[in-house]
């Protein structure tokens, strides 16, 4: 750590960085940043940086409010749009109590914890997510949302603004260290998506929460607006965030058996049991907005039911086929998360259920190698197939009364979220919307 501490201090002189931009997270995944200069960047190395956590959603309540962000060296990168004197970079911190102790209210620090607790047991978890959003013209919700394009899945939209806008957000991330796998423009107009590589889940959720900014950032360069609001538009599927994961001890992939027909081992059937019999309750967390409801609907390609596969894209928890020779990329998809959820909170409990049913040696339940959407209800209950919660209240309910769920959280977080969740479903029960007007005023 210490040698990452004077890799920073010694960038910084040498680039002429002005501003070292320290990042962190609330509760619900929004980006909060404090801005210093590289006067107290050896300070806040050492000491950390005092704040206000009564000021951040879900952090301190006001009779406990000072907290410390101390930076992590590890995720220093210089930001890319800045020039000559406006050079600056970003760090992203742990929150601290003043005894030094983890902030049971930071994110990062939650997902930390998980990992250490797989680290524990010998794993280490890694994740790759599929990262779906819109461009518009404009975000103004009075608006009419109008897209950039009218593309279809794997359109290649040469003439058009939104191209241009994923072609330099790409450069931008390669730029800050992200790297990209596959890019493309998704089923629904306008919609595109852009995956990341593999790597560690704790990298990955800083990259996720620096892909959100950098999308968002480029567009607004463009005079544009993307989103990653799960369903922004009605008629059109909505936007996910994929996520695939496996399990390494050391080099080798924990989820390969090369004996075993699907290819997968003990620990990964455990795992994805896991995945299958918490599904419910990790739901409120992985779809945390009332709008990540009007995504997980039948007929617009995002899960509904708890089932696993390996083709089978209507099943929540998909296995791909791996190319022969390559055991290192088996892996499972878990394809219900949107990316409007905190990626910290996110990968905390989707570990979580896997661990618990390695842990429990949960039993796999039958492959669906139907598709599950065209089954009808009384065949889905004879085969036992339950439903991802339907609202998020539902959801709420169903995460209330999970120990996994506050087990993975700690108690602080937990709490907060169940009260901030519930008072965002109070307040959307009280909107009188333009369906129902339409619907009854004339006949009524």
């Amino acid at each position: 750590m210490e040698r990452q501490q004077d890799y920073v201090l010694r960038t910084v002189e040498e680039r002429g960085v002005r501003l070292i931009r320290l990042w962190f997270t609330d509760v619900l995944g929004q980006l909060k940043s404090v801005a210093i200069s590289p006067a107290e960047l050896e300070n806040a190395f050492e000491e950390g940086m005092h704040f206000d956590g009564s000021a951040i959603d879900g952090f301190s309540r006001v009779q406990e409010s000072d907290v410390l962000a101390r930076p992590d060296p590890t995720t220093f990168e210089l930001m890319p749009w800045g020039k000559g004197e406006d050079v600056s970079a970003r760090m992203f911190c742990d929150i601290l109590d003043h005894d030094g102790a983890a902030f049971e209210g930071d994110p990062r620090q939650v997902l930390k914890r998980n990992l250490d607790r797989a680290r524990e047991r010998g794993f280490q978890f890694m994740v790759a997510p599929e990262m779906e959003f819109f461009y518009f013209a404009s975000g103004e919700p009075t608006h009419p949302l109008t897209p950039l394009d009218l593309g279809s899945y794997f359109d290649l939209t040469t003439a058009d603004a939104s191209s241009d806008l994923r072609r330099r957000t790409i450069q931008v991330l390669e730029a800050m260290g992200i790297p990209v796998e596959y890019s493309f423009h998704e089923d629904a107009p306008s919609q595109h998506e852009i995956d990341l590589r593999y790597t560690d889940a704790l990298t990955m959720a800083d990259n996720v929460m620096t892909f959100r900014l950098v999308v968002r950032e480029i567009a607004l360069e463009q005079g544009a607006y993307a989103t990653f609001m799960p369903k922004p538009l009605q008629g059109v599927q909505g936007s996910g965030m994929h996520t695939h994961m496996s399990l390494f001890e050391g080099d080798a992939n924990a989820f390969h058996e090369a004996g075993d027909p699907y290819g997968l081992s003990k620990v990964a059937r455990g795992f994805i049991a896991g995945l299958l019999h918490h599904a419910r309750e990790i739901t409120a967390v992985t779809n945390q907005l009332v709008n990540s409801y009007k995504r997980l609907i039948t007929g617009y390609e995002a899960p509904t039911y708890i089932t696993w596969a390996r083709n089978n894209r209507s099943a929540l928890v998909r296995v791909p086929v791996t190319k022969p020779g390559k055991q290192s990329s088996k892996r499972v998809e878990y394809r219900a998360p949107d990316p409007a959820c905190n990626p910290y909170l996110a990968y905390s409990v989707i570990l979580a259920a896997g661990l618990k049913g390695i842990e429990e040696s949960y039993e796999l339940p039958p492959e669906a190698d139907a598709n599950v959407f065209e089954l009808t209800d009384e065949e889905r209950l004879a085969e036992g197939i339950g439903v991802l919660p339907q609202s998020l209240a539902e959801a709420i309910d169903a995460m209330e009364r999970s120990e996994l769920v506050a087990e993975a959280l700690g108690e602080h977080i937990f709490e907060w979220f169940l009260r901030n969740k519930r008072s965002e479903w109070h307040d959307y029960k009280t909107q009188v919307t333009p369906f129902e007007l339409e619907r009854y005023l004339p006949s009524i």
